[in-house]
């Protein structure tokens, strides 16, 4: 254990490189569009100071404690196809040269996801936390904040030091996980904590949809390991996961990790028994009577709205890739008014609208690139409303702070439905959707969203009604569609009912 005095200035080496790949996506996540939404080494501590992200809070923490910071990159993929093996090796290699060159260094602060993967990677963050190690050496402290949805298992973790996962989903603490992740590297080179990390899987695997942190009785259980952390007497801290279930890879799932001071045993025997909670309320966590087929959901929608509840977010969730075009044909066909329709991702009818300009009546062929089961172009016809490149900081209560880049966006005004098209692939979670192109949410009855639990942050207590459309695409309420090949099935339910945990230190 590190036994420097507490007023040493510490040099920590901080990145980040997240996404979560859709392994059922054919389309690969380009070296190109990494680069558009990079955060480069020059500014990314002033880009990211007080923000609510991963790097957010482990700058907040390395600046209070004086340390010098060595900063490299922040890239944020989002959840898309793949990463392809360039951008790994891209970026990657940069931090591994980047480390071999930074001379002595006391710790490094890693904010990654834990679900990437790449066509010759099925556990992108293993290799990549590998790699450091390599260059760091065995005695300098790796610590790493983890999406909730990481997908892990012990051999994922081994070369961390300790590893923090967001509590909640939406992912309102990203901050406080960043915060979590470098006290403990702080503590730990003061001398103040020897932590262990233990990890336990209870084999149960849940759509997206169903991963809401509010939802019981998964909100009880990650409320009681919250209050477990808390009230212990030493050091301890405890991350549930609930997995990426669009990743098709051995280790998908839900994931218990217990880090302590010291106490291994102490450690295991807690993440046994909320990995026990989990498996036990398997069937509980999945909440089919909430989900709505696209016409129920519309016509529950319509009567919401004639009921004078307004607005009403009719939520695509099984869209994974931002084009989904299943509920914007269905709103078109049906003649709603008064619908917003933000962030369909689709760069070739963006450029075709910049062409005609701000004003012209356009017909385009939107959405649906992605995959067969996207829904199929839509014929969108209406008239330009705005034209040009967005850059903006969320202000949203899940990601206040956080550089969004949707590149090339045009706004189109069909006389009832807005909808805002956009170049770079982007989740509308709070009314900057709106507010970033002159609008306001009570100008419209119905919003059409794409996101899966982060979107509640901040539209729950605005909604009227939040009905979740489940649809064909490759993120659907029932996992047992989806042709998984590498998933242990014979011990993962729903595909098997009963299932054991297993565990690993």
């Amino acid at each position: 254990m590190n036994t420097q005095t507490a007023d040493k200035q510490y040099r920590i080496a901080i990145a980040g490189f997240l996404q979560e790949s859709v392994t059922f996506i054919d389309e690969l996540t380009t070296l190109a569009q990494c680069k558009a939404v990079e955060i480069p080494a020059y500014g990314l501590v002033e880009t990211l100071r007080g923000s609510n992200t991963g790097l957010g809070g482990i700058i907040d923490v390395c600046e209070r404690e004086h340390a010098e910071i060595v900063p490299f990159f922040s890239v944020n993929g989002g959840a898309a196809g793949p990463i392809s093996d360039e951008v790994y090796d891209h970026y990657v290699g940069r931090l591994i040269e980047g480390l071999a060159q930074a001379g002595p260094l006391d710790g490094v602060l890693l904010d990654l996801h834990g679900a990437m993967v790449t066509p010759t990677r099925l556990d992108a963050d293993r290799e990549t936390l590998e790699r450091v190690r390599s260059v760091v050496g065995p005695d300098v402290p790796v610590m790493v904040a983890l999406d909730y949805h990481a997908n892990l298992d012990a051999n994922t973790i081994a070369q961390a030091s300790a590893v923090f996962g967001y509590h909640f989903s939406p992912h309102t603490d990203m901050g406080s996980t960043g915060r979590r992740a470098a006290e403990c590297l702080f503590r730990t080179l003061r001398g103040e904590i020897d932590p262990v990390t233990v990890l336990v899987k209870p084999g149960v695997m849940v759509p997206s949809i169903f991963s809401a942190t509010g939802l019981e009785p998964l909100k009880s259980i990650v409320l009681e390991s919250i209050r477990q952390a808390e009230k212990s007497g030493s050091y301890l801290d405890i991350s549930i996961f609930a997995g990426f279930s669009y990743a098709d890879v051995p280790n998908c799932g839900f994931s218990v990790v217990v880090v302590a001071d010291s106490d291994h045993a102490g450690a295991l025997a807690i993440a046994e028994n909320f990995s026990a909670q989990i498996l036990k309320s398997r069937e509980a966590l999945s909440h089919r009577e909430l989900v709505h087929s696209v016409e129920g959901g519309i016509e529950r929608a319509r009567e919401s709205v004639a009921s004078g509840h307004r607005p009403v977010v009719l939520l695509e969730h099984a869209d994974r890739m931002h084009d989904s075009t299943y509920v914007l044909r269905a709103v078109l066909e049906q003649d709603l008014p008064r619908v917003a329709v933000p962030y369909l991702w689709d760069p070739a009818a963006v450029a075709e609208a910049m062409r005609a300009g701000v004003g012209a009546e356009v017909t385009l062929n939107v959405g649906s690139h992605s995959s067969e089961r996207a829904g199929g172009p839509v014929t969108l016809s209406g008239k330009v409303m705005q034209a040009g490149r967005v850059t903006y900081k969320a202000t949203g209560p899940y990601s206040t702070g956080r550089v969004v880049e949707l590149g090339d966006v045009v706004v189109i005004d069909t006389g009832k439905a807005m909808v805002s098209l956009t170049s770079l692939p982007s989740t509308a979670v709070d009314d900057d959707c709106l507010t970033q192109f002159g609008r306001a949410l009570n100008e419209f009855d119905y919003v059409v969203l794409r996101s899966k639990t982060h979107f509640r942050a901040y539209f729950e207590p605005v909604s009227a009604e939040i009905l979740i459309v489940d649809t064909p695409d490759w993120g659907p309420a029932d996992l047992t569609l989806l042709p998984y090949q590498r998933v242990p099935l014979d011990t993962t339910y729903p595909f098997n009912a009963s299932p054991a945990s297993s565990s690993a230190g």
